[in-house]
């Protein structure tokens, strides 16, 4: 679509809700007014009354399993399951098979995604033990970041040297994005609870085996460095609220050298909630108490937190459905984590306008990528559509992820994503899609 045209739009930016027209052209939203009259008569006209139109999401951290497990899922498919969600660029992860270790393996993910991707994309580059000298190859204006796996999760990329996380704290410019959990506290606990019921530990415990203490050390741990090395320092779905003394809102977020992050289901999600969903909600770091929960919330409004993500992570239903010590921890979330703020916000715990903050301007202005996260005049025309009245229950029939499942089955939100626009083209429509691929573009970063 060379010209798109949305008439009578609630618009969500930059703190406020005003009623307008946006007008794209060749990809870029061109004009931003309360009225615009089509240009021409070849102008693809969309008429948004009542509807919210907001920036396209942005999602820092997702694992779409492409190259090496492409059984649980592929950049096509979880791309287009992000699509769905408003999800209009992702960062994907290094833990692939092969690892994206060297910037050749990197280089392949790009190729991959150039093809198939319905959303914007990037990818950040894997840290190990012993790859220092790749990663000071990485240029930063091309890749979104540096993750370092501080507690094992799938992939098993654990950097456990101190001496060679130093070295890399202290000789990157990269922004460092971390998984923290202490590796020898989870060893300690598992051995503990597999003594006493084998592999078939209950899931209940898992917020106990991977414990507040284990967050805590390990992240504690990183901020540390980061302070010592002046590094750029992006701590990864915080759980609990002991965590949250580590960072600060005294200061704007372009200004922060020490960011945090919080995921979906440990915002929704509580341990209440395992005896239901059982492994389905078995996530690293796991998901903890209510009070946390909570408190996680409260630090996301009062910007202790800056970013909300999904920490997208399929496996198949047959992987799940495991005992405990075999049952891998992830889930998808890509399609059903703005459906799921939207409720907080129908619920009164979040407003719209903190939203879009947290999920679409904070996420370009942290990892400084170019042009995109807000509906600003000269940027990428990446944005969606929102119906607040407009009732879906989540089911096996409209889950759009390879995997197949979601742990919101069964779960009616109040608003609905009715379309989506990358790049100023319509890619997603109720539940549709349209050939996004050749619309999507890689992420280019302002550094």
């Amino acid at each position: 679509m060379d010209s798109v045209l949305i008439k009578n739009a609630n618009i969500v930016n930059e703190g406020k809700v005003f009623n307008g027209d946006v007008y794209i052209e060749h990809g870029v939203f061109k004009e931003i007014a309360p009225q615009i009259s089509a240009k021409s008569p070849d102008v693809h006209i969309f008429d948004a009354e009542g509807k919210y139109l907001l920036p396209g999401v942005i999602d820092d951290q997702v694992h779409f399993r492409e190259p090496g497990l492409t059984h649980k899922a592929t950049i096509e498919t979880e791309s287009r399951a992000a699509i769905a969600g408003g999800i209009t660029s992702f960062i994907e992860m290094p833990n692939t098979v092969p690892q994206t270790t060297t910037v050749e393996k990197l280089e392949e993910k790009f190729d991959i995604a150039a093809k198939t991707s319905y959303a914007n994309y990037s990818f950040m580059f894997g840290g190990t033990n012993d790859n220092l000298e790749e990663i000071l190859k990485v240029d930063p204006k091309k890749v979104a970041a540096l993750k370092l796996f501080l507690g094992s999760s799938t992939g098993n990329m654990l950097v456990d040297n101190p001496e060679v996380l130093e070295k890399i704290f202290a000789s990157t410019d990269l922004l460092i994005a971390v998984h923290c959990e202490d590796e020898q506290t989870i060893k300690d606990n598992t051995a503990i609870y597999k003594a006493k019921y084998g592999d078939d530990i209950p899931v209940e415990f898992h917020p106990i085996i991977r414990s507040e203490e284990a967050c805590y050390l390990s992240s504690s741990q990183a901020v540390a460095l980061a302070k010592k090395t002046g590094a750029r320092l992006h701590v990864f779905h915080l759980s609990t609220a002991k965590e949250l003394e580590l960072f600060t809102n005294k200061i704007p977020l372009k200004d922060k050298k020490i960011t945090a992050e919080v995921c979906i289901h440990h915002l929704w999600f509580s341990d209440a909630d395992y005896a239901e969903k059982g492994t389905l909600i078995k996530w690293n770091p796991a998901v903890k108490t209510a009070k946390d929960r909570d408190a996680l919330l409260a630090a996301l409004l009062n910007d202790k937190i800056d970013v909300v993500a999904t920490d997208h992570a399929p496996h198949t239903i047959e992987e799940k459905d495991n005992v405990y010590t075999k049952a891998p921890s992830g889930g998808p979330l890509v399609q059903h984590a703005l459906p799921a703020m939207l409720e907080l916000y129908h619920q009164g715990k979040i407003s719209m306008e903190k939203i879009v903050e947290k999920m679409c301007h904070n996420p370009a202005i942290l990892f400084q990528v170019e042009k995109r996260g807000y509906i600003k005049e000269g940027y990428y025309a990446d944005a969606v559509l929102v119906d607040i009245n407009a009732p879906w229950t989540v089911n096996k029939d409209n889950i759009a992820c390879k995997c197949g499942w979601s742990p919101f089955e069964g779960t009616t939100f109040r608003s609905r994503i009715t379309h989506t626009f990358v790049n100023g083209n319509l890619v997603y429509k109720n539940f549709k899609f349209y050939d996004a691929t050749r619309h999507a573009q890689r992420l280019t970063f302002d550094r």
